[in-house]
């Protein structure tokens, strides 16, 4: 079997974004600089509350004169409906391709040069009808491919890559500590900083205002994360997500989305520490849980 592999993210799809205002008006709501993106680079954002909560992840990228948003599928008419609130005089259009959309994901060594991209987080390009880019948080997790639906198989076999189940890339995914949409982080509640966003390239910190930012960049810069998603070994059944995580008889955490033995958890991050000096040991239910620290993730600055 080739080690370059794709799934279909059947869970994921897409919303354009067209007119001539496109770009200022995702910029004044989106946690990332949409200036940035183009035919050539994708971005990977969130769409936050007022107060600072997730409510959509979005990855975008340009093609023409439209925006193409990969967001969760279930979901993008909801979102469109969102940003259509915030639309005023602005000359956006806003356009929900529903099942037309395909979204795959495409991975293994060298993933991105089989493609013909760089391994650079974010890189773009498009071939043929599809437009394929480099995974924004993390080059090890492959290359996205959005194309119109039932088209990518071949344009991904053509070029090496063989047909997988998701739960394939689901267990990279999990290695690597990464979330996925509302599955991971729960909508109104969850915080950027506890879940990886400025590590996995999701905030910038020079764009100017948007929603939310105030509460993100007081948690940054005060250095209030006291909590972080992390990748977690499963020994005993997989916990279903919203279990709680406890340290002996103290709550520590809640679990997350998991498959075959590896799941992702929001734990405190005096417990891992505590767990890591023996301290200790993390169970959800019956099930016991080891916290894997990705090479990505930096541990927040203590308060001043």
């Amino acid at each position: 079997m080739s080690a370059l592999r794709f799934s279909t993210v059947v869970h994921r799809g897409a919303l354009r974004v067209a007119g001539e205002d496109r770009v200022g008006f995702l910029q004044g709501l989106i946690s990332n600089d949409v200036t940035r993106v183009s035919p050539t680079q994708a971005i990977y954002a969130a769409l936050l509350t007022p107060q600072g909560r997730f409510q959509w992840d979005m990855f975008i990228v340009g093609t023409g004169d439209v925006l193409l948003l990969d967001v969760e599928r279930d979901r993008a008419a909801d979102l469109a409906k969102k940003l259509g609130i915030y639309k005023l005089r602005s000359k956006v259009v806003l356009e929900n391709p529903g099942d037309s959309v395909e979204i795959v994901v495409a991975y293994g060594p060298d993933a991105a040069a089989a493609l013909g991209l760089p391994p650079t987080a974010g890189a773009a390009k498009a071939i043929d009808d599809a437009i394929v880019y480099v995974d924004p948080r993390l080059p090890a997790l492959g290359v996205r491919v959005v194309a119109p639906d039932g088209h990518a198989a071949a344009l991904l076999a053509a070029q090496g890559f063989t047909p997988a189940p998701l739960d394939a890339y689901e267990a990279l995914r999990l290695s690597l500590g990464v979330p996925d949409g509302s599955r991971d982080l729960p909508v109104d509640k969850a915080l950027l900083l506890e879940n990886g966003f400025d590590e996995l390239n999701g905030v910038d910190w020079n764009k100017g205002c948007y929603m939310g930012q105030e509460l993100t960049a007081r948690t940054k810069y005060r250095g209030l994360v006291r909590k972080r998603l992390l990748p977690v070994a499963v020994e005993g059944p997989l916990p279903a997500a919203g279990t709680l995580v406890m340290l002996d008889d103290q709550e520590a955490g809640e679990m997350r989305s998991g498959v075959a033995g590896r799941a992702l958890a929001l734990l405190r991050l005096e417990a891992v520490d505590k767990v890591a000096a023996g301290g200790g040991t993390l169970t959800a239910g019956d099930t016991r849980l080891t916290p894997l620290l990705p090479e990505w993730l930096k541990r927040p600055e203590p308060a001043a």
